[in-house]
């Protein structure tokens, strides 16, 4: 496993990556996009001890588990400038203007720390697949890109939804960012939001894990 600082937040603390397997393939997992999202963060912790332990053949994984790391320590929606990192990312739609009070996407596209190191990370590195781990009262698999037949798999053992929507306008997120504009097939894996962190593992994880190989 390598261990790289992936970049810094706006408090100054370390946003960790954490490399496992090698391959000709590579994807890419995050977690702890939105701070007050605890289940995923858990998640992608937990399947990156599974990676550890047993490697998918063939496949480079970089997980970042804990990408808004202010938000996850502070236990809010935004980072520590009070920006949604998933309404601040540099696409098409960007817009200034928040379509809910809840979501700033901040005053310019990815004018934040955070952002800004993962769009380098991003554009340096020939990604497969995303999947980022979030957790939301409606569960679901949001597609952008061809997730198949991952996204397929995945519904059939969890009875997760497959979406190509969450239903409200999200300018600015990693799914369009990378699913539609860069053609990196991105599942949002929206998990169900409160329940116990150990049933939601031992749901997903095996079929999670189990469909990385098909990438």
């Amino acid at each position: 496993m390598i261990l790289t600082t992936l970049g810094t937040s706006h408090l100054g603390l370390p946003i960790l990556s954490y490399q496992i397997g090698s391959g000709k393939k590579h994807a890419l997992i995050l977690g702890g996009v939105h701070g007050d999202e605890i289940e995923g963060a858990a998640f992608v912790y937990a399947l990156l001890e599974k990676c550890r332990s047993q490697p998918v053949d063939g496949l480079k994984i970089t997980f970042i588990p804990t990408f808004n790391v202010d938000g996850v320590l502070l236990k809010t929606r935004v980072n520590a400038r009070g920006v949604d990192l998933n309404r601040n990312l540099p696409t098409s739609d960007w817009k200034k203007e928040a379509f809910n009070p809840r979501y700033p996407p901040g005053e310019t596209a990815n004018s934040e720390n955070e952002n800004q190191a993962l769009t380098t990370f991003i554009n340096s590195h020939k990604l497969d697949f995303i999947f980022s781990f979030h957790s939301f009262s409606k569960f679901l698999l949001n597609v952008n890109g061809n997730c198949e037949p991952i996204a397929s798999f995945i519904h059939k053992n969890t009875g997760y939804p497959i979406e190509e929507s969450m239903g409200y306008p999200t300018p600015g997120c990693l799914g369009t960012y990378t699913g539609l504009e860069k053609g990196i097939p991105t599942i949002t894996y929206e998990l169900e939001r409160g329940k116990e962190i150990p049933v939601l593992i031992s749901q997903h994880l095996e079929t999670v894990y189990k469909s990385l190989s098909l990438i």
